[in-house]
């Protein structure tokens, strides 16, 4: 991150805004020296601060680097959300990618978290994609998890999923999340991670 330093906090968001042609809202800081004397005198902030924009500009040098060394075309697109990053892949082979069973585009995707998390301070919510793969594997399984997840309303019985990734996990909480009668777990350790939907009485 860039370091940034004014008279007051105020003075330095409105020239970061004013540089990275944003509103000071969307910018990103924490404050890392601050100083305060008598009637304003000598007064002065440091501030270590990002916005959108970098996130994006560091996502598409790391992965150009990346995928230059391994000399694969492959071309990038970077969709934003309210406070995460939806990054979109197309290669001249996206099976390559994506690997069996999707354990590139993991693997990729945990590579470019943790440069992301270094590199900005504080944990940056992206999401990677190559061909819409991960988005049409998250529609199946959403798909698969409502039908067991109707079984369990009319049978009151728990049913275990196999074992899955923690995003797909995640994927299946939130899209049973309120549903009438069912909640869901996750149960086992490392591989063997797991989502148990689960049947539960009404709450008086």
């Amino acid at each position: 991150m860039n370091r940034y330093t004014g008279k007051t906090l105020e003075e330095v968001l409105s020239k970061i805004a004013a540089e990275k042609d944003c509103d000071p809202s969307e910018i990103k800081y924490n404050v890392l020296e601050e100083s305060k004397h008598l009637f304003g005198i000598g007064n002065s902030v440091t501030i270590e601060a990002y916005t959108k924009q970098d996130v994006k500009d560091f996502i598409f040098d790391y992965l150009g680097v990346y995928f230059s060394e391994l000399n694969q075309g492959v071309s990038i697109e970077i969709i934003t959300g309210d406070d995460d990053y939806k990054v979109i892949l197309e290669g001249e082979n996206n099976a390559i990618l994506i690997g069996k069973g999707g354990q590139n585009l993991r693997a990729l995707s945990m590579v470019l978290r943790a440069a992301l998390n270094n590199t900005f301070k504080e944990r940056i919510d992206v999401q990677l994609d190559v061909g819409h793969y991960r988005e049409d594997k998250y529609r199946r399984i959403k798909k698969a998890a409502m039908f067991e997840a109707k079984k369990v309303q009319r049978s009151h019985i728990d049913v275990a999923l196999d074992p899955m990734s923690a995003d797909e996990r995640k994927v299946i909480h939130e899209h049973l999340k309120g549903m009438h009668n069912i909640k869901t777990e996750s149960e086992g350790e490392d591989k063997n991670r797991h989502l148990v939907i689960k049947y539960v009485e009404n709450e008086e």
